[in-house]
């Protein structure tokens, strides 16, 4: 994935996509290391929604229902 910077100047929208798609791996990796380094930006989109297939949705449900509650 090459990473892309843009400068964000309000509610205009023009040019951007609407949705992009990556691997998961790729996207777990990303996040894994934000998490591990507090990065502020994973801050920022906390409250964003994510949108993924409904069979993923069902497998992260029954696994959250399923681990360990420490």
């Amino acid at each position: 994935m090459q990473p892309r910077l843009k400068l964000y100047l309000g509610d205009d929208d023009h040019g951007a996509p609407a949705e992009v798609s990556m691997k998961l791996d790729e996207f777990a990796k990303i996040i894994q290391e934000a998490t591990k380094w507090d990065s502020s930006w994973l801050h920022d989109f906390a409250h964003d929604e994510v949108k993924i297939s409904s069979d993923l949705y069902e497998l992260i449900s029954l696994y959250s229902s399923m681990r360990p509650t420490a």
